[in-house]
């Protein structure tokens, strides 16, 4: 009984796990033309290319901040402990175990994968004005040969010494 409840278990962490790995975002249904006929116009994109030049004003160091989400270590580390729970007690202790596996599991989880992702790279604020007059701040993870005076181009947020 336990070998089979351990494999019930093991399955159904892996049909989870497969599960969430499924694209649900694009669907063929079937007779339908895989290529656009012609003449069909194309949706813009969200934001327009645009490029900006100017001058820096400031550069400032600040520290990235961390991402918040919950992530594959929890996720893993939840089967695991619940796993692992499951093998200890009988009855409704077992079953208190399994939760509290499970709950440790995905705690261990969630920090492990935060220390392993948590090597912070510093990231710099470029105060730039523009030749129009205005003020735009752009941050990035290197600022290459920037320097405050130097003239730059700002294409896709970033900025560019020209």
């Amino acid at each position: 009984m336990k070998n089979i409840s351990i494999r019930l278990i093991a399955t159904l962490a892996t049909s989870t796990m497969l599960g969430a790995c499924a694209n649900t975002g694009y669907s063929n249904p079937a007779g339908s033309q895989p290529y656009p006929s012609t003449g069909q116009n194309y949706p813009t994109s969200s934001q327009p290319y645009q490029v900006s030049y100017g001058t820096v004003e400031s550069i400032q160091l600040s520290p990235a901040t961390a991402s918040q989400g919950v992530g594959a270590g929890a996720i893993i580390g939840g089967v695991v402990g619940g796993v692992l729970g499951n093998q200890v007690g009988s009855g409704s202790g077992r079953t208190a175990a399994t939760v509290a596996g499970a709950v440790g599991g995905a705690l261990a989880g969630n920090e492990i994968e935060k220390r392993r992702d948590g090597v912070q790279r510093n990231q710099y604020q470029i105060g730039v004005r523009l030749d129009n007059g205005a003020y735009q701040t752009v941050v990035q993870d290197n600022i290459y040969d920037l320097q405050v005076g130097a003239r730059v181009r700002i294409q896709n947020n970033t900025a560019y010494r020209y």
